[in-house]
């Protein structure tokens, strides 16, 4: 459904101001819903997906700027949705577009967000923002439609919870078990720390009946599926809080002949079930133009990456783990796997596929662990 693009849920448009904890503050337009929400501040620099961003549950406690100047133009359909909800604190554009063009468009942005609760900005230099991110870090920050006064708003930000120490899955993960796809097909236990339905598609794709649980389920629930292999989902937050989970990994791992794939979150989590450890990124990465180097290859992926935290690559010298995957932008850890059992990791989206099908062979290496181990 439109509405008419000079007023939001009935309601005229009015300021909006996104105030940082350092005390940088930007006026702008409000669309979208209204309030005042908090979340650490990251940009993303896709310059397509915007509702694909807006429904990934890794953004659960931050506040989205898209470097893109100009987003909604294609605006939103059910198709495009990365889960049931949208998850991000808030939203900060450079110019909304509020006439979406496109024969797929079911609704647009503006409506979007003010149907969901999400409060947007418009009219910022995007740019300044994430240059200042880029230098000073990401940090705090609040945006809000119901204070104009950059003092007050900046102290809120300064007190308001950052992410470091916060474990976020439990907000984002389903309420019970569920299952997709069916048949005889290889049956895959993903523990939904915030799953992307593309990944579930992904995996249903290649025939496999996926079960989904919460992200607390134990791992004696897991193993009485008497799944052919495990996919750790992506999900936000601190992964070094979400200690349940670690021991969970762990006692999987011990079984040593279930296959176990990770992604993003799942990804940290097995650098922390394997003795590693995490630590918290300068600005991040957001955005489906990141270089990773293959280590096996040489091959360069272009990839989709969604993370403020990372696998301290040191932290793993001397254990079981090898560097499959390397950031040619910043030299982080990107993959890894075990040298000899079917465990692995990667940090980006191989669903995702901006390359746009450089990484979809992890998903056939997935398959093909579980497969050895039904031999």
């Amino acid at each position: 459904m439109f509405r008419n693009p000079e007023t939001s849920g009935g309601m005229k448009r009015n300021r909006a101001i996104l105030a940082l904890e350092d005390g940088r503050v930007f006026e702008g337009r409000a669309f979208g819903a209204g309030g005042e929400r908090f979340g650490e501040v990251v940009f993303n620099t896709g310059m397509t997906g915007y509702q694909e961003v807006l429904t990934d549950p890794s953004y659960r406690g931050q506040i989205v700027v898209m470097t893109y100047p100009l987003i909604g133009n294609y605006g939103v359909n059910a198709e495009d949705a990365e889960s049931r909800s949208l998850w991000l604190e808030g939203f900060a554009v450079k110019e909304l577009c509020r006439i979406p063009s496109s024969w797929r468009a079911e609704g647009d942005l503006d409506s979007y967000l003010a149907d969901h609760g999400i409060i947007g900005i418009e009219g910022i230099d995007t740019r300044a923002v994430t240059r200042h991110i880029r230098d000073a870090g990401a940090m705090r920050a609040v945006i809000s439609t119901v204070d104009t006064d950059a003092a007050s708003l900046v102290e809120k930000a300064r007190k308001s919870p950052g992410l470091v120490g916060r474990d976020l899955t439990s907000q984002v993960t389903c309420n019970a078990p569920y299952e997709i796809g069916g048949g005889d097909g290889l049956r895959v236990v993903v523990l939904d720390f915030g799953v992307k339905l593309s990944i579930l598609r992904s995996l249903t794709r290649a025939g496999c009946a996926v079960i989904v649980v919460p992200a607390g389920t134990p791992a004696q629930e897991i193993l009485r599926l008497d799944p052919n292999g495990v996919l750790l989902s992506n999900g936000p937050g601190d992964p070094a809080a979400v200690t349940t989970a670690v021991d969970t990994v762990k006692s999987l791992l011990r079984k040593k002949t279930i296959p176990v794939f990770g992604i993003c979150l799942g990804h940290q989590l097995l650098g922390l079930a394997m003795g590693g450890t995490t630590y918290k990124l300068k600005f991040g990465h957001h955005g489906v133009n990141h270089p990773v180097k293959d280590m096996e290859t040489g091959q360069i992926h272009i990839t989709d990456q969604n993370h403020g935290f990372c696998v301290d690559v040191d932290s793993l010298r001397g254990s079981d783990m090898e560097i499959t995957h390397m950031n040619l932008n910043d030299g982080t850890l990107e993959g890894m796997r075990h040298r000899k059992l079917p465990f692995f990791s990667v940090q980006f989206h191989p669903e995702a596929a901006p390359g746009p099908h450089d990484a979809s062979y992890l998903f056939g290496r997935f398959i093909d662990c579980m497969k050895m181990r039904g031999v």
